[in-house]
């Protein structure tokens, strides 16, 4: 099929900042594009071809947004799977394909689907109410403190929860939820793997993760991930043979515990573009987005390794701001040696909400983390 400067449709549901940046891609290479999103102001509406204003989880929305698209991909895996079904029996290519997105999409099903495939993962108990998580405590089914997690339509922080007294259970969702065991690990771990409807596969350099300790959301993401390369083999190999299992075409983000004993134990997964590939728009040879679109395509796949040590810093809301957003002192980090803002066009904040991030990169790994560092310090996500 001729994609480039063609009659070919690519359709994304979602129109977040992963479907903006995706854009990047598709408009480098003249690929028409159709973007669904439950939002009037949703960031890929300004640069795909055609914008729809619909629900994700509705069935008649999604199935006739598909018919209209030769390929249908996402950028979010909170979609209508029904519909997507419908659509591939059709005849319509959807990639990731809904079977593994089925997986992916409840955590309750995504941990068990390990356990079946014998892919280390944290111990966990399955709850259908939250209810159930207090009478297990009471009986001594389960110990405090544990992670909690929903089920379904967590994203970026929300939906997990460290447990450590019963107060910690009030006002969170009352529906189907995990409870995980909590591994005192030493890093936090990612690899991107890429697989495109030829079968050909490739992953990305390990990369290490810092997270927020209240919001439980990204801060910085390093690569290289300064680890031993034993664990860093170790992590990819694990990587690969959860890609295979679940056998979708894409990209997979499998994100990871290094524990104190160095084993590798899976913590989740994400069937598309993902926080921990955003420093490889500057930093590789083929970004994670470029990299999407050859697998759906079933395009030979780009060279994954880095040009140069990347470090990826999140721009998030500041606690105390809500509204019209301003971004403080980017002209101060724009004079910085190596620094690249990302704005995802997002006119309101509000607190560790998801507004842009900075990739810095440096042929010296450690120089490129204190500069992350600065710019964490100087750059502030604002309210007018």
């Amino acid at each position: 099929m001729d994609y480039f400067s063609s009659d070919f449709k690519l359709g994304i549901l979602g129109g977040g900042q992963l479907g903006k940046m995706m854009l990047y891609e598709t408009r480098k290479w003249d690929i028409y594009t159709k973007v669904l999103d439950n939002s009037d102001e949703a960031p890929s509406r300004i640069s795909c071809n055609e914008f729809v204003k619909g629900s994700l989880l509705d069935f008649d929305t999604v199935y006739n947004f598909g018919k209209g698209v030769d390929i249908l991909t996402i950028e979010i895996e909170n979609v209508n799977l029904d519909a997507l079904e419908k659509l591939e029996d059709e005849g319509v290519k959807v990639f990731p394909q809904p079977k593994a997105l089925r997986i992916i999409q409840n955590k309750a099903k995504q941990k068990l689907f390990y356990v079946d495939h014998e892919i280390p993962t944290a111990d966990f108990q399955r709850f259908a109410y939250l209810s159930e998580i207090e009478d297990s405590i009471a009986n001594g089914g389960l110990k405090l403190p544990f992670v909690w997690k929903v089920a379904q339509f967590g994203y970026d922080g929300q939906g997990v929860k460290v447990v450590r007294s019963l107060d910690d259970l009030k006002d969170l969702p009352k529906g189907e939820c995990i409870a995980e065991t909590m591994i005192p690990f030493k890093n936090e771990l990612a690899v991107i793997v890429s697989r495109n409807a030829k079968g050909k596969i490739k992953t990305y350099p390990v990369v290490e993760m810092e997270f927020h300790p209240e919001a439980n959301q990204v801060e910085y993401v390093i690569c290289p991930a300064r680890i031993d390369e034993k664990v860093a083999e170790k992590a990819r190999a694990l990587a690969l043979k959860v890609a295979d299992k679940i056998g979708l075409t894409g990209l997979l983000a499998v994100e990871m515990f290094q524990t104190k004993d160095d084993n590798i134990l899976v913590n989740e997964v994400a069937p598309r573009p993902h926080n921990s590939g955003h420093y490889s728009i500057e930093a590789s040879y083929t970004n994670q987005f470029e990299q999407h679109i050859r697998s759906i395509l079933g395009l030979p796949l780009g060279n994954t390794d880095s040009k140069v040590a990347g470090v990826m810093v999140n721009l998030v809301g500041s606690e105390g701001h809500t509204g019209n957003v301003v971004y403080e002192n980017i002209d101060e980090i724009l004079a910085m040696e190596g620094v690249t803002p990302h704005i995802y066009g997002k006119a309101q904040t509000r607190p560790f909400r998801k507004m842009g991030h900075v990739t810095i990169v440096n042929n010296d790994l450690a120089k490129a983390r204190a500069i992350a560092e600065k710019v964490k310090e100087t750059i502030k996500v604002i309210s007018k």
